[in-house]
């Protein structure tokens, strides 16, 4: 159970660079939960000011690369060097996952993260298996592997040392110009063919950019960061992502533009997904920041979602459905032909592949 208490969700309100706005406990596995009220005494009102801090744990993770079966992906393997993310995105999809630490996808999401310190050991193990057969792996599909506690940790940099020695193609998602740190290895593996990264923008706009994700780059940071891999050879790609309807679907065009104008040579777009607990946090959200605006939201995700604030099924659950979804698709398709992204496919190598060795140390023996 979370240390952190929740704030009545009736009542909620914005933490300074947060962006949830409550930390109401799961209830899909645990029969327990609390929320915060206000009895009158001085302290309880001014616990629930306090904006929570950022506590990093370890996370003892057996495997580090997670399998899926998604119709949905192009990719069937991904390593996620975090759980939560201190970016505090509301609309992160990864969210739930907390639920299964009996702490909640609200606050405790991106105040408490778990770092996988022995991942890039973990995967040095997996990729020498005898049998091990590459295939492109995403570096950060669930969580930011180039969030803030990464400057400090360098768990991802690690990762991406053992998949350059391995000559492994990688496919990097990140909104964080953090990523340039790393543009050594990015060089040296574009050189070959063997990695690219896809930069998330949500927004243009400043303002809404720290309401929705604020602990964030900002949009301009993120653009400066698609000019300078562009300008290091790496291939850059940009997703527009999360597409919300009424807030930021207006601005599709120009975030296309402005990533192909600083060098992306790619783009792909996902509708806001609102799986689990997020719907209730994301309402929460908007009824803090837009309120007027609420309902029409919500009115147009349920119009894209079946009548339903989510739907799960594969083929859907991405890009939606029905005429809103149709219509945000057909804009995608004309400003990509437009600004010439997705002009041309080209995979990364996978022909490369050398298993590593099994332990670093052996290396110093050669």
């Amino acid at each position: 159970m979370s240390d952190i208490e929740s704030r009545t969700p009736s009542n909620p309100r914005a933490r300074k660079g947060r962006g949830a706005v409550s930390n109401t406990a799961s209830a899909r596995f645990t029969a327990l939960g609390r929320e915060l009220e206000d009895d009158g005494w001085a302290s309880a009102a001014a616990e629930a000011e306090v904006s929570p801090q950022t506590v990093v744990a370890p996370d003892h993770a057996r495997r580090i690369i997670t399998r899926n079966n998604s119709p949905d992906l192009h990719f069937d393997r991904s390593i996620n060097p975090y759980k939560g993310c201190e970016h505090g995105c509301v609309y992160c999809f990864a969210r739930p996952t907390h639920a299964y630490l009996d702490l909640s996808p609200g606050l405790d999401f991106e105040t408490r993260i778990f770092a996988k310190h022995d991942a890039p050991a973990l995967l040095r193990k997996e990729l020498a298996k005898r049998g091990y057969l590459p295939d492109l792996v995403v570096l950060g599909a669930n969580t930011d592997p180039y969030q803030p506690v990464e400057r400090r940790l360098e768990i991802t940099r690690g990762v991406l040392e053992v998949l350059a020695e391995a000559n492994h193609p990688v496919t990097i998602v990140t909104k964080s110009a953090l990523v340039l740190r790393d543009l050594d290895i990015l060089q040296t593996m574009a050189g070959k063919n063997l990695a690219r990264v896809m930069i998330s923008v949500t927004t243009l706009e400043r303002e809404m950019a720290r309401k929705l994700e604020p602990r964030a780059p900002t949009p301009a940071r993120r653009l400066d960061a698609i000019r300078e891999l562009h300008a290091g050879g790496v291939p850059v790609g940009v997703l527009a992502a999360p597409v919300i309807p009424a807030l930021n679907d207006h601005e599709l065009e120009r975030i296309l533009k402005a990533a192909a104008d600083h060098g992306a040579d790619c783009a792909g777009y996902v509708l806001l997904r609102l799986p689990h607990e997020i719907k209730g946090l994301f309402e929460e959200w908007l009824e803090t920041h837009f309120p007027h605006r609420k309902n029409r939201v919500l009115e147009m995700v349920r119009d894209a979602r079946g009548g339903q604030l989510y739907e799960a099924a594969w083929g859907t659950r991405m890009k939606g459905r029905g005429r809103y979804a149709e219509l945000i698709a057909r804009r995608f398709r004309l400003a990509c032909k437009k600004h010439g992204l997705n002009a041309e496919r080209r995979d990364l190598d996978c022909g490369q592949f050398r298993p590593p060795e099994s332990d670093a140390r052996q290396m110093a023996l050669w």
